[in-house]
């Protein structure tokens, strides 16, 4: 292959960062490499000019950027097994990728790897209604399934917000969750198999067609383990019946607080809503401009609770939620009368994100699971917080699993405010963690929670986690440097750390 011209820019470019020679020997690498995977499937399908790279150099974290080696689109499990091959022969790093939609960095290249777009594997391979499955490829978007399967009525549960477009092999990757995972689970709840390539190429099948397998629970292992284990080239989901009713019921309130605490009495009350969000002022009136749902504009936030099932049990659910939400000081219930309304309610909901964009210049989002009794306490914290730091935060929760969303707005062409913006954003999972939740509920740790992971685990409990690693990829060319962090990098952050007045990874304090 002769050398792209563009290569020649990219060197230019790079000259204050690499010298000359380290640029032309990347240029080399990139050649070869490009050459050798062009014989294992089509050279069309690799790409490696820096035009054809740039548009895989970020997920949905777009603070976060690195341009690959290059990226391989296959088409087959056996081109994907051969891939792999030559990744362990050559000791190439590997990071997989389906639409590129996640939002912890998790799909971020490794500058000196190759990034594997698995978004050519689109198809859903089986649908069997009798036993309630569909086998499919990991590049199906979510929302394929449940289109594919609702003429049988029957549905795929977990319903991220960017179902319309994220895949299921990226959701096996990230664990992810949505509106309805409260009831109905995560993932990992809701996945029976998994066909599954290692770094050594070889095909594995994980899980089992019943409701349980003999041996470790591999199923669980894999799900959330974000690329670092395994690639995913074939993915058995659990269809579930579409409820014969389902009832929207949204109630407002006067304050967050009072939002928060009515969240908890619901569950206390042995009602498990399909699902249960809240959404605070900002976020409610960015949905409303956007979406046109009409919800009220006047007040501090608004619960949206769904339940479903038979009618009779659906009319109880309704009348108890209802009954929470009255002695909770609601200021307004109303409860969607046609399935257009319901619809359109939660189309505000699901349009949060995007509507929010629309307030400021950039936006942060985090991903943070606290008790349900906590909820309280952690709006108030955060309220005080955005206003020390300047930033305005406007609320989206999964608030009946604990799962926060915060969306940090700032304006990155300001000096130090993307700076200012990310140390708010750790200060919150770091209250996360304090009043015993986690740093991530669905989008995963990738590379924007690795610091955060060691102030919630201590040396010993990040070191099985390596050997767990290990054991699967023992050079570590799987989406290296993300999820779970080193005991160093702990002990250079953890340093600055103190917990109770004692370092949090006293032992590493010689680094």
């Amino acid at each position: 292959m002769s050398a792209d011209p563009a290569f020649v820019t990219e060197a230019s470019s790079d000259a204050s960062i690499l010298s000359q020679q380290q640029a032309h020997q990347r240029i080399a690498r990139r050649e070869k490499a490009a050459a050798e995977l062009s014989q294992l499937v089509d050279p069309q399908a690799v790409l490696w000019s820096i035009e054809q790279l740039r548009p895989y150099e970020s997920d949905g974290l777009t603070a976060m950027k690195a341009t690959p080696l290059l990226v391989v689109l296959p088409e087959t499990i056996e081109q994907v097994q051969a891939i792999m091959r030559w990744a362990h022969s050559t000791q190439t790093p590997v990071v997989a990728r389906g639409a590129g939609t996640g939002l912890s960095g998790g799909a971020l290249p490794h500058e000196d790897g190759i990034l594997l777009g698995l978004a050519k594997f689109n198809q859903i391979l089986e649908l069997n209604p009798e036993q309630g499955f569909a086998r499919v490829q990991p590049g199906v978007r979510n929302l394929a399934i449940s289109d594919a399967a609702r003429p049988h009525g029957l549905y795929y549960a977990p319903d991220p917000s960017s179902q319309i477009a994220c895949t299921i092999g990226g959701n096996v990757a990230e664990n992810s969750g949505g509106v309805h995972c409260l009831k109905y689970g995560l993932t990992v709840h809701n996945v029976l198999a998994v066909t599954i390539v290692t770094i050594e190429g070889d095909l594995l099948d994980v899980g089992s067609p019943g409701h349980d397998s003999a041996g470790y629970d591999l199923m669980a292992l894999l799900t959330g383990s974000e690329g670092m284990l395994a690639v995913v080239v074939e993915v058995r989901v659990k269809l579930l019946p579409v409820p014969p009713v389902a009832k929207l019921v949204m109630a407002a309130f006067d304050t967050v607080e009072a939002a928060g605490d009515a969240v908890g009495e619901v569950i206390a009350q042995g009602i498990i809503p399909a699902g249960l969000e809240l959404m605070d002022k900002p976020a409610i009136q960015a949905a409303e401009a956007f979406a046109k749902c009409g919800y009220p504009t006047d007040v501090a936030a608004l619960l949206l609770c769904e339940l479903d099932g038979i009618e009779e049990e659906v009319n109880a659910q309704v009348a108890g939620v209802s009954k929470v939400f009255e002695q909770a000081n609601a200021s307004s219930l109303h409860i969607a009368a046609t399935e257009e309304e319901r619809l359109l309610l939660w189309k505000g909901r699901k349009s949060a994100f995007p509507a929010v964009g629309r307030l400021a210049p950039d936006y942060y989002c985090i991903d943070g699971t606290i008790p349900r009794k906590q909820l309280s306490h952690v709006l108030q914290q955060m309220e005080q917080w955005s206003a020390e730091y300047k930033l305005p935060i406007a609320n989206v929760f999964h608030a009946g699993d604990g799962n926060l969303h915060p969306l940090i707005m700032f304006d990155a062409g300001k000096p130090g405010e993307l700076h200012r913006t990310e140390e708010l954003g750790s200060r919150i999972l770091q209250l996360c963690v304090e009043v015993g939740g986690t740093v991530t509920g669905e989008h995963g740790v990738g590379m924007e929670k690795i610091n955060e992971m060691c102030v919630q685990f201590d040396a010993n409990t990040l070191t099985q986690f390596h050997s767990v690693k290990a054991a699967f990829d023992p050079d570590g060319l799987l989406n290296p440097g993300k999820a779970v962090p080193t005991l160093q990098r702990c002990a250079e952050f953890g340093a600055m750390h103190v917990h109770h007045g004692e370092l949090k990874f006293p032992e590493l304090d010689r680094f």
